[in-house]
C-alpha cells in the first residue's frame, strides 16, 4: 500500500509540475513590450520603463561612446509606438532600414527563451555593438524573461576583464574565437553574425560550455533555427512556430507568423533534412560561373581550410574565357612563398591570389566582400 501511495504521489507530483510549467509558458507568451518583467535586470539594477527612460537620457547625453546607441534603442523600445525601426547588416547588399513589430520581437525572444529553457533570474552577457539586432534582441529578452542583463563595451575579446559567469551569452565567431580559454563561463553561448570555420569548431570540442551556431537575420528578428556547434550533425533546427521549405533554385523559403506577416523568400541555398531541419549550403548569389560550372564559394572555402592560417575568403573576378575565374583573398601582410592547392579540384581551384591588411567587415563582423575586393592588390598566381 505504502508503494502504491508513493507512486500515486510521484503522479501527483509530476501533473502539478507539468501543469506549472503549461501555465509558466502561457503566461509567457502572452507578454508584451508594455512593461518589463518584474525579474529584470540591467547592469545589476532593477529597472522599470520610467528609470529606463532616464538612463538611457544619461546614456545618450554623457554615456560612453557605446551607450549611446543603447540608450537610443531603449528610448525606442519603450515608446508607445508598437513597430521599431532597425536596420539590416549590409553583408550581402545595400544596408537598409526596415520596420518591426515589436510584438514579433517579443514572441523571438520567448521562443529563444523556451528553447534554451531560460528562466526568470538567468544571468546575461550583451557584448554585441546595439547598431544591429543581436544586441537588441539580447536586451529585448532580459526585458522580456526576466534575466540579469550585464551590458559591456563590445570589443573583439569579450571575457578578458569578465570575472563572473553568465547563464546565457551572444557572440560573433572573431570574439569567440578569442574567448576560447573564458568559455568556462558561459553556460549557454549562440554565436551568430558570420560563418564558423572547422578550425573553430574543433577548438571548441574541449569545451564545457553548449554552444550553438544560429541562423537568421534581421527580417526574421534574429535566428529562427539553432545548430548545436559540438553535435555530429551538421544541421539547424527551425523552432516549433516556424515552417521551411525551398524553392526552385534550392534557396530557403521561411514562415514564421509570429515573427513576420509574410513568408520570407532568401538566397541561401540549403538541403532540406526534414520538414523543421535544413543543412546551410551557401548563398545563391555568391555562386560562380567559371566556364558552365557552378562553384559554391562557401563549400570551397570549406575545402582550402586547411591550407591557410589566416582569415580568407573565395570570390571571383571577370574573365574573358571562363566568364568568372575563381580568386582567394587573404587577411595576410606579406604574400605566402608558395600554396599549394593539387587536392583541390583543378576548375575550382583559386587561379589568382590576392593580400589585403585588413578586411572591410560590418559591425557584427561578416566580411564585406565586394567592398574588401576593391581594395586588393594582384598577386602571383600560386601555381
Amino acid at each position: 500500500m505504502d508503494q502504491l501511495e508513493r507512486k500515486i504521489n510521484r503522479l501527483r507530483t509530476k501533473r502539478r509540475l507539468i501543469k506549472q510549467i503549461t501555465i509558466y509558458k502561457a503566461l509567457n507568451r502572452k507578454r508584451t513590450y508594455s512593461q518589463p518583467h518584474a525579474s529584470f535586470k540591467l547592469n545589476g539594477i532593477f529597472y522599470d520603463n520610467l528609470g529606463l527612460s532616464t538612463l538611457a537620457d544619461r546614456y545618450i547625453k554623457v554615456g560612453e561612446g557605446f551607450q549611446e546607441p543603447i540608450g537610443l534603442f531603449i528610448h525606442q523600445w519603450i515608446d508607445s509606438n508598437s513597430d521599431i525601426t532597425l536596420q539590416t547588416s549590409g553583408s550581402t547588399g545595400t544596408p537598409k532600414k526596415i520596420l518591426m513589430s515589436k510584438q514579433a520581437m517579443v514572441n523571438s525572444a520567448i521562443a529563444t527563451g523556451d528553447y534554451f529553457k531560460l528562466r526568470p533570474g538567468n544571468s546575461a552577457l550583451s557584448c554585441l555593438p546595439y547598431s544591429y539586432i543581436a544586441a537588441k534582441m539580447m536586451f529585448v529578452r532580459a526585458y522580456v524573461l526576466g534575466l540579469e542583463l550585464e551590458v559591456v563595451e563590445p570589443s573583439s575579446t569579450p571575457l578578458k576583464s569578465v570575472s563572473k559567469s553568465y547563464d546565457f551569452c551572444a557572440m560573433v565567431p572573431l570574439q569567440l574565437e578569442n574567448s576560447i580559454q573564458h568559455l568556462h563561463q558561459i553556460k549557454t553561448l549562440i554565436v551568430g553574425g558570420a560563418k564558423l570555420s572547422n578550425t573553430l569548431r574543433i577548438k571548441l570540442n574541449n569545451s564545457s560550455a553548449n554552444c550553438y551556431e544560429t541562423f537568421g537575420m534581421t527580417e526574421t528578428v534574429s535566428h529562427i533555427a539553432v545548430k548545436k556547434i559540438r553535435s555530429t550533425l551538421s544541421f539547424f533546427e527551425v523552432f516549433p512556430s516556424v515552417s521551411i521549405k525551398v524553392d526552385s533554385r534550392s534557396c530557403l523559403s521561411i514562415e514564421a507568423p509570429e515573427l513576420v506577416s509574410t513568408p520570407i523568400q532568401t538566397n541561401d541555398i540549403v538541403k532540406l533534412i526534414s520538414k523543421t531541419s535544413f543543412e546551410w549550403i551557401g548563398r545563391y548569389d555568391s555562386i560562380i560561373n567559371s566556364g558552365g560550372i557552378k562553384i559554391s564559394p562557401e563549400q570551397l572555402e570549406q575545402q582550402l581550410e586547411g591550407f591557410i592560417e589566416e582569415r580568407f575568403f573565395v570570390s571571383s573576378l571577370k574573365d574573358d574565357k571562363l566568364g568568372e575565374v575563381v580568386v582567394m583573398v587573404i587577411e595576410r601582410l606579406s604574400p605566402y612563398d608558395t600554396l599549394n592547392f593539387d587536392t583541390i579540384d583543378p576548375i575550382k581551384r583559386p587561379k589568382h591570389v590576392y593580400y589585403i591588411d585588413q578586411f572591410k567587415e560590418t559591425l557584427s563582423g561578416k566580411i564585406k566582400r565586394q567592398e574588401t575586393l576593391l581594395q586588393i592588390k594582384p598577386a602571383s598566381p600560386p601555381y
